[in-house]
C-alpha cells in the first residue's frame, strides 16, 4: 500500500518537477515534457498551414518537437495521425540565427532596405530546404536570391521534382516557420514579410502534393499579413489556434508530477493511479486526470486545499487560478500558469511553511502577481510600445470609460511617444540584431483599443467600458476594487 503524499514531499515534488523557466527559447522540449492536449491536434496536421497562437501557448515547443524525429513519433502515436512518422522537415526560419537555412536579422534587414520582394526572398529559402545544389553552394543570401529571380524555371523544376520524388517515396517536405515577430522591428516590414510567407505557403498548398509549409504565428500579425495579401485569408479555412482549456492546464500540470524522476513522483502516480508504464520515455496520464474536471479538482484541492481562504466565498482553488490569468481572449498560457505554481509554492514555503496544505491561498495569489510580471515582461520584451500605451493609465482603476482612456493617452501625447519609440527602436536595431514590431494605428486612438483588445491586453464589458485582465492589470500597476493586489510600480 502506497503512503499518501506529505505536505513537505508535495512541496519537494512541486519544486523539482515544476520547469523553473517557462521560455521555450531556451528550453528544449524532450519525451518526458511533451504533453499532447486533444484541442491541438489540427495543429500538428500536416496540412494544417496556419498555427495561430499567443506568447507562451507552445508555438515554439511544436515548431522544435516536430523537428525532433522521437517526439514526431510519439505525437503521432498520441494523435494516431500516421502522416507525422513520413515528413522530411526543414526549417524556414526560426529564433535561432542560422544563416545556412535562413538570413538573420541583419541580413534580412539589409535584403528589405534593398527591395528585395519578400516572395522571391522565401522562394530561396525553400529551394535552400530543398537542398538545391547550386544555392548551397552561394553564401551569401543576395547573391542566392539573385540567382533564383534570375532562374525561375530552374526553380519551378526544383520544386516539382521534390515534390514528385516525396510522392514517390510516400513522404511529404514540411518547411517549419515561427518567431515571426522577430522579422523586422518595423510592424509594416514585418506585415510583408509575412505575407511572402503565406503567399507561398499558399502556392505549394494549392500547386503541389508533398510539400506543405506550416506557419507558427501571433493572431494579430496573421491578420496584419491579410492587409498586403488578401489571398491569405484562403488559409484560414483549415488554420488552428494553440489553445489551452482548463483541464489541458490542469492535465500538464499533473504530467509534470507524474513524469519527474524521484520517488515523490512515483508516489504520485501511485496515489493517483491509472498511469501507464515507462513506455517512450513517458509515463500517461490517466484519462480522468487528463481531461475531467471533477477528478482534477479533487486532485488539486489536495494540493492546494478546496478555497481561497476560510470557505467557499473566497473562491474555489481550482477555477480560481486560471480565471486570474486569462487574457482578454480568455486565454491562459502554460507558461503563466506553471509560473504560478511556481512561485506559489516558493511563497508558501518562504511565508507559510505550517500551513496544512503544500501550497497556501495567498502563495497562489503571488503566483498571479509572479505570472502577470512574466508576461508584462515578455510584452515589453516583443512590444515595447503596448507598455508605452499603458503607462498612462497607470494609477486608474477598471472598469474604465473609453473616452478617459482617450483622454489620457491626448494629455500623454501618446502619439508622440510612439514615434519616438519606433525611432528609438529602429535606431538600436540597426546597431544589433534585435528587432521589434510596432503599433498599426499609433495616430488613432480607438483603433489603437481595438489592436490592444485583439492583443488580449485589454477587453471590452458589455457596457462598453474598457477592462484589463489580471494577467496585465496587476503588474501594469492598475487597480480593481476587490481584486489582486496591483504591483506598486
Amino acid at each position: 500500500m502506497t503512503t499518501a503524499l506529505g505536505v513537505d514531499e508535495y512541496r519537494d515534488l512541486l519544486s523539482s518537477a515544476l520547469p523553473p523557466a517557462q521560455d521555450a527559447d531556451t528550453v528544449t522540449p524532450s519525451l518526458s515534457t511533451l504533453f499532447t492536449p486533444d484541442g491541438h491536434r489540427a495543429a500538428l496536421h500536416v496540412d494544417t498551414t496556419v498555427v495561430r497562437g499567443g506568447r507562451g501557448v507552445g508555438k515554439t515547443f511544436w515548431y522544435r518537437s516536430l523537428l525532433d524525429e522521437k517526439l514526431r513519433a510519439v505525437a503521432a502515436e498520441e494523435y494516431r495521425n500516421d502522416r507525422l512518422r513520413h515528413l522530411t522537415v526543414a526549417t524556414g526560419y526560426g529564433a535561432q540565427i542560422q544563416p545556412e537555412l535562413y538570413p538573420g536579422p541583419g541580413e534580412l534587414r539589409s535584403l528589405v532596405e534593398e527591395a528585395v520582394r519578400p516572395y522571391d526572398l522565401w522562394n530561396t529559402v525553400l529551394l535552400v530546404a530543398l537542398r538545391h545544389p547550386t544555392l548551397l553552394g552561394l553564401q551569401g543570401w543576395r547573391e542566392r536570391v539573385e540567382w533564383v529571380r534570375a532562374h525561375p524555371s530552374e526553380r519551378d523544376q526544383t520544386i516539382a521534382q521534390a515534390d514528385q520524388l516525396a510522392h514517390a517515396e510516400g513522404t511529404t517536405q514540411l518547411i517549419l516557420f515561427d518567431a515571426l515577430e522577430h522579422l523586422h522591428w518595423d510592424r509594416a516590414q514585418a506585415d510583408r514579410l509575412v505575407a511572402g510567407i503565406l503567399q507561398l505557403a499558399l502556392e505549394m498548398r494549392l500547386g503541389t502534393r508533398n510539400i506543405r509549409f506550416k506557419v507558427f504565428i501571433r493572431p494579430d500579425m496573421f491578420d496584419g499579413a491579410l492587409l498586403n495579401f488578401p489571398d491569405a485569408s484562403k488559409l484560414t479555412s483549415n488554420a488552428a489556434s494553440l489553445q489551452w482549456s482548463r483541464a489541458n492546464l490542469y492535465g500538464l500540470f499533473f504530467h509534470y508530477l507524474g513524469n519527474h524522476d524521484g520517488e515523490e513522483s512515483i508516489r504520485f502516480r501511485a496515489i493517483t493511479g491509472g498511469w501507464t508504464e515507462h513506455t517512450a520515455g513517458r509515463h500517461q496520464l490517466p484519462s480522468a486526470l487528463r481531461g475531467d474536471e471533477k477528478v482534477q479538482a479533487d486532485a488539486f484541492s489536495v494540493i492546494a486545499g478546496p478555497y481561497m481562504g476560510a470557505n467557499f466565498r473566497k473562491g474555489i482553488t481550482y477555477t480560481w487560478l486560471p480565471n486570474h490569468l486569462m487574457d482578454g481572449v480568455e486565454q491562459v498560457s502554460p507558461r503563466s500558469f506553471l509560473n504560478a505554481l511556481v512561485k506559489a509554492v516558493e511563497e508558501t514555503r518562504d511565508s507559510y511553511a505550517g500551513h496544512e496544505f503544500p501550497l497556501h491561498h495567498e502563495g497562489i495569489r503571488r503566483g498571479v502577481q509572479s505570472a502577470s510580471q512574466t508576461r508584462v515582461t515578455e510584452v515589453q520584451e516583443d512590444m515595447p510600445w503596448v507598455h508605452t500605451a499603458i503607462t498612462p493609465l497607470v494609477g486608474q482603476q477598471v472598469p474604465i470609460d473609453p473616452e478617459l482612456v482617450i483622454s489620457l493617452w491626448t494629455q500623454a501625447g501618446l502619439t508622440e511617444r510612439l514615434q519616438r519609440e519606433a525611432e528609438r527602436v529602429a535606431t538600436s536595431t540597426r546597431s544589433s540584431d534585435e528587432v521589434r514590431t510596432g503599433p498599426r494605428y499609433a495616430d488613432d486612438y480607438r483603433q489603437l483599443i481595438e489592436e490592444l483588445m485583439a492583443l488580449g491586453v485589454m477587453r471590452r464589458r458589455k457596457d462598453g467600458r474598457i477592462d484589463l485582465p489580471d494577467v496585465y492589470r496587476i503588474a501594469f500597476s492598475i487597480g480593481r476594487k476587490g481584486g489582486v493586489p496591483m504591483i506598486q510600480s
